[in-house]
């Protein structure tokens, strides 16, 4: 009797808890510069959001490692007011490659699924290769000619690529760049011939024609890139990639918070502006349950140290 009552208190105590957060301006961290993906992911939520919870928030970048260093920050956080947009790259693939200071599966908390935007195989113009066969027919004629770049090593272009080096049984190099921005300009220049970007870096060089489409890794078309075949439909199955996004907040948050920006992100995403907003970069919104996000995040976490365990990937 006196456990079920202490526990009712508990249960009391986190409600009104909730009811009374955030009691000051909120953080959600950005692990990549303004700009990117990442961050324009976490914008287009924090402009809806503060409204919703009646406090600013704000987004705070914090650039580099994979990042990771956004999802430390939050896991240390003791204010309960942080929370971070997470991305495949610091939640499902960094844990297999780095030495982290955080555990992604104790420290932080899946709270909202955000969306997420595919991968695109693009070309040079100077690759004498317009379909994905002819790309693999060119690789295979000339073994290791071929240059790929992406925007860091650990990143989804980087394990992308690896795992269709695998399944297509072809040998391309591996160039690393400090990010999307200037791989790109050596993939416009024609110094390496592909890469495995995500959509809202390159959309713009693709629709101005300074490189190619060749086919996007996820299960379905993007409906940016209508003509542009994924993958499997261009003869390369089991390569699905995509950046995804969302909100994780540190495990020592009250589950009546968590519901509490659960929904609210979940409004957000509902708004039609907010829709236009991210169907302008090619992501796709899924709205899941707190527990479906949970379940989605260890299955990706799951299958990337499989794929980077298989692929002998590493940051060397």
């Amino acid at each position: 009797m006196a456990a079920t009552a202490a526990g009712m208190l508990a249960l009391a105590a986190s409600a009104v808890q909730a009811q009374e957060w955030p009691t000051r301006p909120v953080r959600i961290m950005v692990g990549s510069a303004p700009g990117g993906g990442t961050d324009a992911m976490a914008r287009a939520v924090a402009d809806r959001l503060g409204p919703l919870l009646k406090q600013p928030v704000v987004v705070e970048n914090r650039p580099g490692v994979s990042n990771t260093l956004a999802a430390d920050a939050t896991a240390k956080s003791t204010d309960g007011h942080t929370m971070v947009m997470g991305v495949v790259t610091a939640h499902a693939i960094a844990p297999h490659l780095l030495k982290l200071n955080y555990d992604s599966n104790r420290d932080l908390v899946p709270v909202a699924f955000v969306g997420a935007v595919p991968n695109v195989l693009v070309v040079s113009n100077s690759v004498p290769a317009d379909s994905v066969q002819a790309l693999v027919k060119l690789a295979k004629k000339e073994p290791g000619k071929l240059n790929y770049a992406t925007s860091g090593a650990g990143s989804t272009q980087h394990i992308a690529a690896e795992m269709f080096k695998d399944v297509a049984g072809v040998d391309i190099a591996h160039v690393p760049y400090k990010g999307s921005g200037p791989a790109l300009v050596d993939l416009i220049g024609g110094q390496v011939q592909l890469s495995f970007d995500t959509l809202p870096s390159v959309l713009g060089q693709i629709r101005n024609g300074k490189v190619r489409a060749l086919a996007v890794t996820t299960a379905k078309r993007n409906a940016q890139l209508p003509n542009v075949p994924t993958l499997a439909e261009a003869g390369v199955p089991q390569v699905e990639m995509s950046a995804w996004y969302g909100i994780y907040m540190p495990a020592g948050t009250s589950k009546a918070v968590q519901d509490k920006v659960h929904d609210a992100v979940d409004q957000v995403l509902a708004m039609p502006e907010t829709q236009t907003r991210l169907q302008a970069i090619g992501a796709e919104t899924a709205p899941m349950t707190q527990a479906q996000f949970a379940q989605f995040h260890a299955a990706e976490y799951k299958r990337f140290g499989e794929v980077i365990k298989k692929n002998n990937i590493r940051l060397d």
